[in-house]
């Protein structure tokens, strides 16, 4: 009997009616069900949807199914990191206030988002850039400050003279600003930090307990919290050589073990010794003005060219005051990092090695491998970084680097100099305190009010929020924020005198760092959220999954980590430590690209404008429009700069989201990026016609059948199927393996396929349909989680009672999942020469009687008995011939 096509344009919008209409996905705080949170990191509104979106939303959706239906109370949130730059960029570009750039793209994209069928709890929707959540964040960015967790001090910072405003270190291009072109300055200005150094060491320790996390996740953070184990050295200056007053020059180092390797010593620009020489000395004033207009960032000093300044100061060595080095300024040395001075041994650095071959200075090998010749070992180009044996280091000759490490900082503890060691050992961590001070219109106002009586005073709490004014212009440089006429003047709320509020709005990583605790409780006006909800035994902290991308495996998640232990202190959370249980790092969508064009003439195409088609065994490509020719390129993420994107949009209108949501999951390891092509989804799509057609042709004759699972006969088979099935399908998504999972439930319509086909024609046995029935109740419920809309589909048509969305996850019988039979390797003269099929409980003298009697032993054996049959149970038999 033919049926009609799946039209996903009426089922799909019909069933989010229906799931929204009975508040499905509503989670109430009170259920008494265990809890359980799974989260997406929540989108930037720019304005549309991408490819990107709808794999991480699809996965987090099939993870909040499957634990409803597993008899979880599941809380699934959306939200928006809505602040940013972008908006201030649109407003000032499109002549738009940021607010309604924002809440407009909001609407647009919350619109796609619904379009995927997601089983998201809007109710519990916010943006972070309602004031109704970052009044919370300010109230607590006050309760951090008055427990010491925030700090005001002056910072280095890249500055844009132009644009007027502090820039990230990735916002800084060839030592210019992103927008403006105009060469970056490094500044000195005073701004708000969050004191996340003060739980360098908790933050690392408690990497352990993650063992939910990527590896690579971890490794990741440890590297950029960057412990190490070193020591403090203070080097005596030269006298006759040092600025007035200046009689010690402190270096942190891991490496105390090469320090007869020591050629020169290297100061950054903005040291008080090099401020000091700079102040009698043009040249070098000059110098480290040109350093100030360099970047930051560590990629900007790593590609940059190594330059210095030799100051003519001299340091002694500790173990020689004969024994003297130059003190350059260096503009590889950043006083953020360790004391901002470092002394050099070329021999094992190969950024010193460089430095030293640039200026002519010694380089003295003091590690060689073991079994080296010391008096032949020499360093010339490369710097050798590896273990092995102390050379040309006096007292420490012989030594291996830990044992010369100790022994530096046993001499160097018991001497002192002006009254302190001059050696002593010291932690020291990479993690720099937080800035959180931007220049910017379009972020969570910092609650501080500067008297010039008082000095900076934090707004009270019931005057928050402190909201952002709707009137501003961006017509001139800088934060519109220091030119608005009335907003920044405040009176003092100490001493009632004229006062000017902080025009510093917070970094966007300071919002994105708690939303997933003001979703447990997004309605309460006085908190930022419900301790009780929050955390303890009745709490949805932590998240127990959390999924993301890689991107943001660094910054958003350690600030995060932070940020949890920061309400912990505060009183806003009593329990948890750790933000994210379970973190899953999905891979990109990427998709060909195509060039109209050759040269600078080259032009990017996207693919909705392109016919690839396959002439004489190769892939062509062409223009629909008018059939010119278009260079297919390579495959790479989707990009609106290289035109290469899929709107979600156009893939929903055409086929479905069930067709984008089974190809997202089908195609790839989750883990890995997927590689969009038409015709993978136009293979999904055929799927999901061929299971509505097959349920759909079948479901009369399975109308109103009891499910029952078969234990012999024809349908036996079937009823193990379905069991194997959905014992392997739900394993495979508590381990997020959904590429997996769907191609067990390939296998499934596979074998459901002939059974049903030939009950829909009136062929099959009408004893076997409670079997069948069962089955494809099973196979429902297991693509329910991933195509939902087609699961409901075919649960109406089944005459199922309720929503597919509503069911419990079946149950399988293990004895169904069990095989009977086994398939042993058989070896002859301990070479495998076949396999023999056996029952599982077969004893050994079944076995080898079955063995015997395999055609290939027979041959071997030439009608002479065997020597000796070795059977090692359910694993293999060997004949001795």
């Amino acid at each position: 009997m033919a049926t009609e096509r799946y039209n996903p344009r009426a089922s799909e919008p019909k069933w989010q009616k229906a799931w929204a209409d009975a508040k499905l996905f509503e989670t109430k705080n009170d259920d008494p069900r265990p809890k359980y949170y799974v989260l997406e990191m929540f989108p930037y509104p720019s304005g549309r949807i991408h490819m990107g979106h709808v794999r991480n939303y699809t996965m987090g959706d099939v993870v909040a199914r499957f634990r409803r239906a597993k008899g979880y109370n599941v809380l699934h949130p959306m939200g928006w990191d809505a602040f940013g730059l972008p908006a201030e960029n649109a407003a000032r570009d499109n002549k738009v206030n940021p607010r309604d750039w924002t809440y407009a793209n909001i609407e647009t994209m919350k619109g796609q988002l619904k379009t995927m069928g997601l089983s998201l709890d809007w109710a519990r929707e916010f943006a972070t850039c309602d004031p109704t959540y970052y009044r919370h964040q300010q109230k607590m960015f006050l309760d951090f400050w008055r427990s010491g967790l925030v700090e005001r001090k002056s910072a280095k910072v890249n500055w844009d003279p132009v644009d007027m405003t502090v820039l990230a270190n990735e916002q800084v291009i060839d030592g210019r600003g992103w927008r403006s072109g105009a060469p970056v300055e490094q500044r000195d200005l005073t701004q708000w930090f969050f004191k996340i150094t003060s739980m360098s060491q908790e933050l690392l320790d408690s990497l352990d307990t993650l063992d939910r996390w990527p590896e690579k996740v971890r490794v990741m953070q440890q590297n950029w919290i960057g412990r190490s184990e070193g020591m403090l050295i203070r080097w005596p200056l030269a006298k006759g050589t040092a600025p007035a007053g200046e009689t010690e020059l402190e270096v942190y180092t891991t490496r105390p073990d090469t320090i007869f390797g020591a050629s020169f010593m290297a100061i950054a620009a903005d040291h008080p010794l090099a401020r000091k020489a700079a102040e009698s000395n043009p040249a070098l004033a000059e110098f480290v003005a040109e350093i100030r207009h360099m970047g930051t960032s560590v990629a900007a000093l790593e590609t940059a060219e190594k330059k210095g300044f030799d100051t003519g100061i001299r340091v002694a060595h500790p173990f020689d005051p004969d024994w003297t080095l130059p003190v350059y300024v260096a503009n590889f040395v950043l006083m953020e990092y360790g004391t901002g001075a470092i002394f050099g041994c070329p021999s094992g650095d190969q950024r010193d090695l460089d430095f030293a071959n640039k200026y002519g200075l010694p380089v003295v090998p003091v590690v060689m491998p073991e079994g080296a010749d010391a008096a032949t070992f020499q360093i010339t180009e490369e710097a050798y970084v590896d273990d092995g044996v102390m050379i040309n280091s006096r007292f420490l000759d012989g030594l291996t680097p830990k044992q010369a490490f100790d022994e530096v900082a046993t001499r160097l503890s018991g001497v002192t100099i002006g009254g302190r060691p001059m050696g002593e050992r010291k932690v020291q961590f990479r993690l720099r305190d937080w800035l959180i001070s931007r220049q910017r219109y379009w972020g969570c106002p910092i609650p501080v009010i500067h008297c010039e009586a008082c000095g900076a005073v934090p707004v009270p709490e019931s005057a928050l929020p402190v909201v952002l004014p709707t009137d501003v212009s961006f017509d001139r440089p800088g934060n519109p924020l220091d030119h608005h006429p009335t907003w920044k003047h405040a009176d003092c709320p100490n001493c009632g005198k004229p006062a000017r509020r902080d025009t510093d709005t917070m970094d966007t990583f300071v919002d994105s760092s708690w939303y997933f605790a003001r979703f447990t409780d997004p309605w309460n006006e006085t908190q930022p959220t419900t301790v009780a909800y929050a955390d303890g035994p009745k709490g949805w902290l932590p998240v127990n999954q959390y999924i993301g991308g890689i991107e943001h495996a660094i910054l958003h998640l350690l600030y995060s980590r932070f940020f949890t232990r920061a309400m912990k202190a505060t009183g806003h959370l009593t329990e948890v430590e750790e933000p994210f249980e379970g973190l899953f790092t999905q891979g990109m969508v990427v998709h060909e690209t195509y060039r109209l064009g050759t040269g600078q003439n080259a032009a990017w195409v996207t693919p909705a404008e392109v016919r690839v088609e396959e002439v004489d065994g190769k892939r062509r490509a062409s223009l629909i429009a008018d059939g010119t020719p278009v260079e297919i390129g390579s495959i790479e993420k989707m990009s609106k700069s290289k035109k290469n994107v899929v709107d979600p949009d156009d893939i929903i209108a055409s086929y479905g989201a069930d067709t984008a949501r089974w190809f997202m999951l089908s195609d790839s390891p989750p883990d890995r990026d997927v590689i969009w092509t038409e015709a993978g989804v136009e293979g999904a799509h055929r799927f999901v016609q061929r299971v509505w057609r097959f349920v759909s042709e079948a479901a009369p004759q399975l109308k109103g059948i009891t499910p029952k699972a078969a234990a012999e006969g024809e349908a036996a088979a079937v009823s193990k199927a379905a069991h194997k099935a959905l014992k392997a399908v739900g394993e495979d998504i508590e381990k997020l393996s959904f590429n997996k999972a769907v191609a067990r439930i390939y296998e499934l319509v596979n074998t459901l396929q002939a059974p049903l086909a030939a009950q829909a024609d009136g062929k099959g046995d009408p004893g076997a349909l409670p079997a069948l029935r069962e089955a494809v109740e099973i196979l429902v419920a297991l693509f329910a989680p991933m195509m939902p809309h087609l699961a409901e589909e075919c649960w109406e048509a089944l005459g199922g009672a309720g929503l597919a969305g509503d069911r419990e996850w079946p149950k399988f019988d293990p004895a169904l999942t069990v095989d009977n039979e086994i398939v042993m390797p058989v070896q002859i003269n301990g070479k495998k020469r076949g396999d023999l099929t056996i029952a599982r409980d077969a004893d050994q003298g079944a076995v080898e009687q079955a063995v015997l009697a395999l055609d290939f032993v027979q041959k071997a054996l030439e009608g002479k008995p065997p020597r000796k049959i070795i059977v090692v149970p359910q694993r293999i038999v060997n004949v001795v011939a």
